[in-house]
């Protein structure tokens, strides 16, 4: 299995991201630390802390007055959208409308978006950092919330326990994408029943939200696949029998591109890269 990356390219994108997956190009840099005692933010300021200094799984963050939190490590990217809406929680299990695995977990931070800000699974697998009455959190986006309006998410009990005392149930959230933390490669899933003449694929363990996926069959070219609402790029003609060449482009125009990934159905198949945060 080989493996390159192929620069970064440079994509226009809309103010929201369910009208252009609209995660805007550059970083914000080192970002704010986790909150909390120190949080697991990246380097910079710790956010509010319990009083004092704290130390944070990025870095050390001076502590202050307030709720505790858990960052992802990155800040938002440079002119990344703020959203508002409201939090609610739900009996989260980590899979759902993006067809990712019940995960073990704990604590257990994830959330269902909105039914606008999907953007047809576009977001799924994207984190999001939230503020709430009380603190903040990281969570990574696994399902679909389908009467939640624009701004809304709905969040495990773990992450809005985070926010506010689960007894609000409903609660104010504002909220920006945030390039996930993931460790290791991302992962190429090939979903059960797939085969040579009918292939779906899954990317996985991203840091950042996915734009396009492509192969590339024998003759040199190269094929976008279509996503589908359920989280997973369709060939509906199969991609042969493998192994495969494959070109994953993220939503800054940073591209991953894989040779020698094997067919495993109902399997992952590990890339060797993972992309920059905010396309640097």
């Amino acid at each position: 299995m080989s493996y390159r990356t192929i620069g970064t390219l440079r994509f226009s994108y809309g103010v929201c991201l369910a009208a252009a997956l609209a995660l805007l190009v550059g970083c914000g840099g080192s970002g704010g630390g986790g909150d909390g005692d120190g949080g697991s933010g990246g380097n910079g300021n710790g956010g509010n802390g319990n009083g004092g200094s704290g130390a944070g799984a990025g870095g050390s963050g001076n502590g202050g007055a307030g709720a505790g939190s858990t960052g992802s490590g990155f800040g938002a990217c440079d002119n990344a959208p703020t959203f508002e809406g409201e939090g609610t929680y739900y009996a989260a299990t980590g899979s759902g409308a993006c067809s990712f695995d019940v995960s073990s977990d704990s604590p257990l931070l994830v959330g269902a978006m909105n039914a606008e800000d999907y953007a047809n699974s576009g977001v799924c697998g994207a984190c999001a950092h939230l503020t709430g009455p009380n603190g903040e959190v990281t969570v990574r986006i696994v399902d679909l919330c389908p009467e939640c309006v624009h701004g809304d998410i709905d969040l495990s009990p773990d992450a809005f326990a985070l926010l506010a005392p689960l007894e609000k149930g409903r609660i104010p959230i504002s909220w920006q994408f945030v390039p996930c933390d993931g460790a290791g490669p991302i992962r190429y899933h090939f979903k059960e029943g797939s085969n040579q003449w009918w292939t779906a694929v899954q990317i996985r363990n991203h840091r950042n939200a996915i734009a396009k996926f492509e192969w590339k069959s024998d003759d040199g070219a190269w094929h976008e696949v279509q996503r589908l609402d359920y989280n997973y790029f369709v060939e509906d003609n199969g991609m042969g029998p493998g192994p495969y060449t494959i070109r994953v482009t993220d939503v800054y125009g940073s591209v991953l591109e894989d040779s020698g990934i094997p067919f495993l159905e109902a399997g992952d198949s590990p890339g060797q890269g993972q992309f920059p945060a905010c396309g640097m």
